[in-house]
């Protein structure tokens, strides 16, 4: 069900950099607050006007797979194996796993069309972008009961995936109303291409008197998609000849168009102290923004459900030998077929869902020794249930010439520590940028990062209109630090 989720949320292309949001004409800084706007106008190069990915989580590859112990050992044994091996140590194996919960989450917008100007008393933007999310999240509990089931009870809570995909156009206007405030806004008009979300209710291990392990829980996938319905396969029980089931194996999305509709609001406000009675408040920036506040009416809610009826379960290493299942291996199959088991409950009619909003705090403060340099604090929340996460940020901004600036942070998320930085060149005309919020780690084979988060951030952007030009209040050849 994980993979017909990831299937529905599409191709995913590019998100948010988080790391730029000091940086002064940084074209998409609209995107994180509204009331931002920019010395020049631009039009983006589709696609590559901001193309990144991004990619956050508690756990990633290097914490599922290991080298396997019997490489080179045993004949046909490959060079990996899961953390379920036997030879593998249960510390080894759960050092990588976060006792408040496993969540992968990986978001991407795919920019298509991306305009700002000035005008109408202040800045305007109009965009027209693709966006996608996938979010899973599995409880720390989970891996436990698959690796040791040492204890008499797990419960599985906050145990699910979720996905969507939707098209965004917006319009948005920030505009300086007081001396030292300037807001923004944008509306957004969505169309929704599709929706998935897959829970689970009253997911249970229990040890018996019998010392019989007792799996009860029910699970339940809905999908929102326009023309779309759910593939069914016809399958025999591998240990009982001749009596059948229907999985739920994926989707047919033939002849699938706009599933919902929708509106979203991002609002925001900056406010700079100045001429204050205490000195050393002026300069200071305080910005607050909210973003994706608004909803998406679905048409249609296909609904999937296992039977939720309990069965006694072996255990998959007391069957585990040379890498593989051995006897009992059928029974352990169908009866986890019976349990995971997606009945296709037919079409239930429309629903409302909320996007997952965001809430940005950031505080920016000049440098009195050099006024090109800034220090800044950014906390971000993102609300998405229990896919919720945040990210505080402590940054050194810079901006040396009029045409190039950027920064480096420092970030702690519910997921990491790490570090992020971004260069940010605007000559008249062009605009080139390039930055992560995430520096990639160790990586595995094909470079496939070993820890889940992964981010890259490549921008360019035709520019137009006159630059702002700023004072130079310090010399650079008698700069210290």
């Amino acid at each position: 069900m994980a993979a017909v989720l990831t299937a529905t949320a599409g191709t995913m292309m590019a998100q948010d950099l988080t790391s730029a949001y000091f940086t002064d004409d940084f074209k998409y800084r609209h995107d994180m607050n509204p009331a931002y706007g920019n010395d020049q106008g631009y039009v983006a190069i589709p696609v590559l006007g901001n193309f990144n990915f991004k990619l956050q989580g508690s756990f990633g590859v290097g914490d599922v797979l290991f080298k396997n112990p019997d490489y080179g050992k045993k004949p046909g044994a490959k060079k990996t194996t899961t953390f379920l091996h036997p030879d593998i140590s249960y510390d080894e194996a759960m050092k990588g796993f976060d006792k408040d919960g496993n969540n992968l989450i990986f978001d991407m917008d795919i920019p298509i069309v991306s305009v700002g100007f000035k005008g109408m008393g202040g800045y305007n933007t109009v965009e027209l972008k693709e966006r996608n999310h996938f979010a899973m999240s599995m409880p720390y509990s989970f891996f436990d009961f698959a690796k040791s089931m040492s204890n008499k009870d797990y419960y599985f809570d906050d145990m699910g995936a979720r996905a969507w995909g939707y098209a965004e156009l917006g319009l948005g206007h920030s505009r300086q109303i007081f001396d030292n405030l300037r807001v923004g806004a944008k509306v957004k008009i969505l169309l929704g291409a599709a929706y998935a979300d897959l829970s689970m209710e009253g997911m249970h291990a229990q040890l018996n008197d019998n010392n019989q392990w007792i799996l009860e829980g029910k699970a339940k996938g809905e999908i929102n998609m326009k023309g779309g319905k759910f593939k069914t396969k016809h399958k025999e029980y591998k240990s009982v000849p001749d009596k059948y089931y229907d999985e739920v194996t994926g989707i047919d999305t033939d002849g699938a168009g706009i599933g919902g509709w929708g509106l979203g609001f991002d609002l925001g406000g900056i406010y700079e102290f100045k001429d204050c009675s205490v000195d050393w408040l002026d300069g200071l920036k305080v910005s607050l923004a909210l973003t994706d506040l608004g909803f998406i009416s679905w048409s249609n809610t296909m609904v999937a459900e296992s039977s939720g009826n309990p069965f006694v379960f072996e255990g998959f290493q007391m069957k585990y030998k040379d890498g593989k299942f051995e006897n009992g291996g059928d029974d352990i199959s169908d009866d986890l077929a019976d349990f995971a088991n997606m009945e296709d409950k037919g079409d239930k009619g429309g629903k409302t869902t909320g996007l997952a909003s965001t809430v940005r705090v950031g505080l920016e403060y000049p440098m009195p020794f050099y006024d090109k340099l800034s220090a800044g604090a950014l906390y971000t929340h993102h609300f998405d249930g229990i896919y919720n996460w945040n990210d505080w940020r402590l940054s050194a901004n810079v901006a040396p010439l009029n045409w190039l600036n950027g920064g480096i942070n420092l970030g702690m998320t519910s997921f990491c520590t790490t570090m992020g930085w971004v260069l940010n060149v605007h000559p008249s005309g062009f605009n080139f940028f390039l930055g992560m919020d995430h520096i990639i780690g160790k990586t595995g084979a094909n470079m496939v990062p070993l820890d889940s988060n992964v981010s890259f951030n490549l921008g360019m952007n035709i520019a137009f209109g006159s630059k702002k030009k700023k004072e130079n209040n310090a010399d650079l050849n008698t700069l210290t630090f």
